[in-house]
């Protein structure tokens, strides 16, 4: 019988992830695609060294693990305005590290990709402090989710760096015998973990938008309800929140404010972020839509610039604590 490594298992259904999110590409999704397909080819390269006892796989596979972290954090960073994404060019200093490790110190290569793990996880835990708003170049609709996927993220790489401990100790104490049980089991989790964040992530990101504008220096004492009174006159009268793809950044652009001036505008005035913010127009159209027209709930969904069943019915009840379907019913314009 065909004997099938656990670790393909996983490179197929990554690919299948992966040919999803390729079919979907608008040009602005190539570092989720890069990092699912660096999940793909670890898993396959683990997959032949434990499962077909393909040694010479053993040269590759620590080279891949340190492009992991590094292609997750470009990843997340292309969410990001380009001011926050700095240094990029650091990334590629852990894949080089370990292929010079590999040549001169190997014994040196498990602890340096410990480091790697755990170093990459503190970066994105601290990009993760801005909140869904930090994510301003993604779509208001899934910030919320991009977020999320970036605390997976690096939760798994925490995981994998645990799997480096544990394996290191295993050669320690039993000379490796327990080494293919914890790669077939901890290592796919946390590839497997790292694709499907990497997947739900790019979802966010929105389409190719417009050069950007210059910033304005508003005077800090009527700032915010300045600032505020801009988006609503965009949001109000020129229906911006029905864009799908309506992102922090292209809002700053289109209203002339720093971005970080608007989140912090709607934080301090309203106490809400901006994605509540912004879909608190859009529900306010979804029940207008439901209730002067008859016009299908999926339908008044996508109108009023939702893309999701799960996104809009969680938004629609945090504003009117019912269903779409519950406040139709109850708020219905009666029919001549």
């Amino acid at each position: 019988m065909l004997f099938v490594p656990l670790p393909f298992v996983v490179a197929l259904l990554l690919l299948l992830r992966f040919v999803a999110l390729l079919r979907q590409q608008e040009g602005g999704n190539r570092p989720f695609l890069a990092l699912i397909g660096l999940c793909i080819l670890q898993s396959i390269a683990v997959g032949l060294r434990w499962g077909y006892d393909v040694t010479a796989v053993r040269y590759v596979l620590p080279v891949l693990a340190g492009g992991l972290p590094p292609l997750v954090l470009a990843s997340f960073q292309s969410l990001m305005h380009r001011d926050r994404a700095d240094l990029p060019w650091l990334n590629a200093a852990p894949p080089v590290a370990i292929l010079a490790l590999l040549v001169l110190a190997p014994d040196l290569i498990d602890g340096a990709l410990v480091v790697i793990f755990v170093g990459y996880a503190v970066i994105l835990l601290r990009l993760a402090n801005a909140g869904p708003d930090g994510l301003d170049e993604a779509r208001l609709d899934g910030a919320a989710g991009a977020h999320k996927a970036l605390l997976i993220a690096a939760g798994s790489l925490c995981l994998s760096a645990s799997l480096d401990i544990a394996i290191a100790l295993d050669f320690e104490w039993s000379r490796g015998e327990n080494v293919p049980m914890i790669v077939s089991n901890a290592n796919l989790l946390s590839l497997f973990l790292a694709g499907l964040t990497a997947a739900v992530a790019a979802r966010a990101r929105a389409l190719p938008a417009p050069p950007e504008e210059g910033d304005r220096d508003d005077s800090m004492a009527e700032r915010d309800r300045d600032v505020l009174e801009r988006v609503d006159r965009l949001l109000a009268d020129q229906k911006l929140f029905r864009d799908e793809n309506l992102t922090l950044a292209r809002l700053a652009r289109r209203a002339g404010v720093p971005a970080r001036q608007i989140s912090g505008a709607i934080n301090r005035l309203t106490g809400r972020n901006v994605s509540q913010y912004i879909n608190d127009f859009r529900i306010a159209e979804a029940c207008r839509l439901l209730c002067d027209t008859d016009m299908p709930v999926t339908s008044a969904m996508l109108e009023s610039g939702f893309q999701t069943k799960s996104n809009f019915n969680r938004e629609f009840r945090r504003v009117n604590a019912m269903s779409p379907a519950t406040w139709r019913a109850e708020n219905r314009s009666p029919r001549s």
